[in-house]
């Protein structure tokens, strides 16, 4: 790595920080604000979450082409501005279409954010440091929405509208901060459309849907994403709350304890995760998630005390934390790797798109079922995570040996006297 490219990446990082800072003071308290602050309604603040996910569904096809066209700093900063407005807005707005409108817009910034900060780390990084510095970014980002929900817990009050327009004026004004860093950063030169062979940007989905690797990752990537994101704050928190008797305190401890997992264990499983087969690693989170779902069952259909429990249910939290860390230095990388010169951001934004759907259908699917049906809720999640088993070996079969171990093909050619070379130009 060039002294640019680090420069560019600790920005790069600090920005990671900032913007997930930023959708901590809001993201806790967004149904609260909308419902009871403003008076909404219930309906109103159920529209607002949906409209988040339409609007990323609705941009993120489009942000993909211009990332490849126009390089992911330019789109960045587009879509911080585009937040930071509708971050502002939402916290002045008093009536539903304008309350609408701003989520709209905050949705979609936020949604494009996420494909050009992932491509501006891949042209930053080298093979042998993109593992690190996406678990960093993944690091930062839970300990800032861990920090940022922290302290705008302690800033607001359901009682006074003005202390949650404060809030989302804190986040709109880290978008902006993030977009004054952003903006002295020096990226270094990475492929463009223009240094890609002629028309292979014409046809780029239908050559990413020709990619027979990234679209079984695409699958897998949507199973992931449904299957322990979707749950967290819909099926798994009612399951909790309804069949195994947890406190909205004792839910809270949950979250706090997965995010508490993902920061202590990020590096500690780095080393371990950096020298593995990367299909073999997601496999392993498979594992790890079915007997978290197990243990999940053990609470809320186990007959022990309700402190056992309690434990339980805050242990499940902590597996899928130990699992998450375990992906973000795995899935991100991979698909930087799958990508042919110069497409790095199609694909991010393909990816994040499958991350949305998922996202989106999750929390419709399992709420229900966990509020309800809590027997079949936990064997179907745990076959879904068996599932995620089976799909990251069958992935394994499609990817080359670099892309599947980078870490082992680097060490071969170092034995033979060569030197490390970079196997897919991101």
């Amino acid at each position: 790595m060039t002294r640019q490219m680090g420069a560019a990446m600790r920005r790069i990082h600090v920005g990671n920080a900032l913007s997930a800072f930023g959708l901590g003071f809001t993201v806790p308290y967004l149904y609260v604000y909308v419902a009871q602050v403003r008076g909404l309604g219930a309906m109103t603040a159920g529209l607002v979450l949906a409209v988040f996910a339409v609007a990323a569904l609705i941009v993120l096809p489009f942000a993909g082409r211009a990332i490849v066209r126009r390089g992911p700093l330019p789109v960045l900063l587009v879509a911080l501005v585009t937040a930071a407005i509708g971050a502002l807005s939402l916290g002045l707005a008093s009536n539903a279409p304008t309350v609408l409108l701003s989520a709209a817009a905050l949705g979609a910034g936020q949604a494009v954010m996420q494909p050009a900060l992932a491509t501006m780390i891949v042209d930053c990084s080298t093979s042998e440091t993109r593992s690190r510095a996406f678990a960093m970014q993944f690091f930062l980002q839970n300990l800032g929405l861990g920090v940022g929900g922290l302290i705008g817990g302690h800033l607001v009050d359901t009682t006074k509208v003005s202390s949650f327009t404060v809030l989302f004026a804190i986040e709109a004004a880290m978008f902006l901060l993030l977009a004054v860093v952003m903006v002295t950063v020096r990226m270094p030169h990475s492929p463009q459309v223009g240094d890609a062979p002629a028309g292979s940007t014409k046809g780029s989905w239908k050559q990413l849907l020709g990619n027979r690797a990234m679209v079984q990752l695409s699958v897998l990537g949507f199973v992931l994403f449904f299957a322990c994101y979707g749950q967290f704050e819909s099926g798994l928190a009612a399951y909790g709350v309804e069949a195994a008797g947890i406190s909205t305190s004792a839910l809270g401890t949950a979250l706090a304890a997965n995010t508490a997992m993902i920061v202590v264990a990020q590096f500690a499983v780095l080393r371990f995760v950096e020298r593995r087969r990367r299909s073999r690693v997601i496999a392993a989170v498979g594992v790890i998630w079915a007997f978290a779902w197990v243990v999940a069952g053990y609470a809320g259909l186990g007959h022990g005390s309700q402190e056992m429990a309690t434990a339980a249910f805050v242990s499940t939290y902590a597996l899928f934390g130990l699992g998450e860390a375990m992906l973000s230095p795995t899935v991100a990388p991979l698909v930087a790797d799958l990508a042919p010169s110069g497409m790095a951001g199609q694909y991010n934004s393909a990816f994040a798109l499958v991350k949305q759907l998922a996202l989106a259908v999750g929390p419709a699917v399992g709420g229900p079922m966990g509020a309800a049906l809590h027997g079949p809720y936990i064997v179907t999640f745990f076959l879904f995570s068996i599932g995620i088993t089976f799909l990251a070996l069958r992935l394994g079969r499609q990817l080359t040996a670099v892309q599947d171990h980078p870490w082992r093909a680097r060490s071969r050619v170092v034995a033979k006297g060569g030197v490390p070379v970079e196997s897919v130009a991101a």
